[in-house]
């Protein structure tokens, strides 16, 4: 009994992980939150900047991604067969490439600029290596890794906290069995190299 009573508390905290650390909702929530510092703490511009990275990276994809898979085009709004991940990486890709669009004709904030280009990049990457090496990454930590290395570089060394976060969604993938130890891992050193390291490298040469 206490052995099952343990497994059910393990998967429950696992459900939570891969729900409240979604990809949706990084890139929903991250905008915002660098917009925030960027701006200078202006409320308006933060909303303005964040939400046109949050709404075409995060609120349009995963409309179409929870609308097909109530249709029973994927098996979930997370899409776990690797085969199915073909058209809601292309809408992702296609919505944030026009918001990345939208913010260069806008003038946005070289930040905001470069944490688009940097989710586009991951985008594409874990595109190629999901269908070109028929290997099913892991976007959960790929999104959360990049995000915490953008954290860091934003708001300063304190946030390296958040990689308490980025274990959590990792081993929740793996406890769910939505994915191996070798799919997060490759997904967490994917977020620090190409989001962080692609964010890291634009904001200094836009500045």
């Amino acid at each position: 009994m206490p052995t099952t009573e343990a497994a059910g508390t393990r998967h429950r905290l696992a459900r939570i992980a891969t729900e409240v650390l979604a990809p949706w909702v990084w890139v929903l929530g991250l905008p915002l939150i660098v917009a925030w510092k960027v701006t200078g703490y202006h409320l308006g511009e933060t909303v303005l900047w964040g939400l046109i990275v949050g709404v075409t990276g995060s609120l349009i994809p995963m409309a179409v991604i929870v609308r097909g898979a109530k249709k029973g085009r994927w098996d979930s709004h997370h899409v776990t067969d690797r085969a199915g991940r073909l058209v809601p990486f292309a809408v992702c890709i296609g919505s944030l490439a026009a918001g990345f669009v939208i913010l260069i004709a806008g003038g946005a904030p070289h930040e905001m600029i470069a944490l688009a280009a940097a989710e586009l990049v991951c985008l594409i990457a874990a595109l190629a290596i999901t269908f070109g090496f028929k290997f099913k990454i892991s976007m959960h930590a790929m999104v959360a890794a990049g995000a915490a290395v953008m954290l860091i570089r934003v708001y300063g060394p304190w946030l390296a906290l958040v990689f308490l976060g980025v274990g959590w969604v990792c081993w929740s993938r793996v406890e769910l069995g939505d994915h191996t130890r070798a799919e997060v891992t490759t997904g967490t050193t994917a977020g620090v190299v190409l989001g962080g390291g692609v964010y890291l490298v634009l904001e200094a040469v836009l500045t």
